[in-house]
C-alpha cells in the first residue's frame, strides 16, 4: 500500500481544514517545499498537493507548487482548480505526475473522459461521499449520485486512482469508517486510494487488508505527529497476511 503525505496549500501556507472548511483553516508553521523534501526524503513514494486558493479560482500558490514539484524529489499528484482540459495540460507541463479531478467530474463528465484519453494513468477522479451521495464545492453541495452510479460514469476511462473520502467517517472520526471505502473498491475499476481515514498507524493496518485499496492520503496527522511518516512507510510496506478478524 502507498502512503500518499499531503500538503494542502493557502496562500503558501501548510493548512489543514475543519470539516472542509476554506475559511477556518489550521495553520501549520512549516515551509512547503522543506516538508515535501521531508516527505520524499523519508521515501514517500508520491507528495498528495492540493492548491485550496486555485479551488477558489485564484493563482496565488503556482510558484510554490512548481517549486515543489522541481525541488521535492517525489512525483506529486496535484488538485485544485482543474476546470480544463488546458489547465490539466498545463499542470502535466509544469511537471505534476497526476492531476486530480473533483467537483468538475460533476459538472462535466466528459472532460474527465477527455482528459483520461489525452493523459492515460494521469488522471485522478477523487469523489467525497456524504450520507450516500457525492458532495461537490468541498463538501458544500449535494448531487443526486449515489457513489457506485457515479463511478459506473467512468468506469471504461484509463483513470490512475480514485480516491474517496467518507465524510460521514472523517467527521465523527469512527472507528467502523471502512464500509463504504471497502463497498468502492470492490466495484471501482481503478486503484482507491483512501481520504480521511489513516489518523494512526492503527487506522493503516486496517486500511492495508481492504482488497483493491492501493493507498492512503495523510495530513493533519503527519502535521501534529499523531503519526510518524517513517512509521506508515514501514508499516505499509510490510506483506499482509490473511485478512485479519477486526475487518
Amino acid at each position: 500500500m502507498i502512503i500518499y503525505p499531503t500538503i494542502e496549500l493557502q496562500q503558501g501556507r501548510c493548512v489543514s481544514l475543519f470539516r472542509g472548511r476554506l475559511e477556518e483553516p489550521q495553520i501549520w508553521h512549516v515551509d512547503p517545499v522543506q516538508k515535501a523534501i521531508e516527505f520524499a526524503s523519508a521515501g514517500a513514494e508520491w507528495i498528495h498537493l492540493t492548491d485550496f486558493d486555485a479551488i477558489a479560482g485564484e493563482d496565488v500558490n503556482r510558484d510554490v507548487v512548481d517549486e515543489i514539484i522541481r525541488k521535492s524529489g517525489a512525483p506529486v499528484q496535484l488538485g485544485g482548480g482543474f476546470r480544463s482540459l488546458p489547465a490539466i495540460e498545463d499542470g502535466i507541463k509544469r511537471g505534476a505526475g497526476r492531476i486530480v479531478l473533483g467537483t468538475v467530474a460533476l459538472l462535466q463528465p466528459d472532460l474527465v473522459k477527455q482528459a483520461a484519453k489525452a493523459f492515460p494513468d494521469q488522471i485522478v477522479l477523487a469523489i467525497d461521499v456524504y450520507q450516500g451521495h457525492v458532495m461537490s464545492d468541498g463538501w458544500r453541495h449535494t448531487s443526486t449520485f449515489e457513489p457506485e452510479a457515479f463511478l459506473k460514469t467512468f468506469e471504461s476511462d484509463p483513470l490512475a486512482a480514485i480516491i474517496v473520502t467518507d465524510i460521514d467517517a472523517n467527521l465523527e472520526e469512527s472507528e467502523d469508517s471502512l464500509a463504504l471505502t471497502t463497498q468502492l473498491a470492490a466495484v471501482a475499476k481503478a486503484p482507491v486510494i483512501a481520504r480521511g481515514l489513516a489518523r494512526s498507524l492503527d487506522d493503516i493496518s486496517r486500511l492495508k487488508y481492504v482488497p483493491h485499496v492501493s493507498g492512503a492520503i495523510i495530513g493533519r496527522a503527519l502535521f501534529d505527529r499523531s503519526v510518524d511518516l517513517q512509521a506508515a512507510l514501514d508499516l505499509a510496506a510490510e506483506p499482509t497476511g490473511s485478512t485479519p478478524k477486526f475487518l
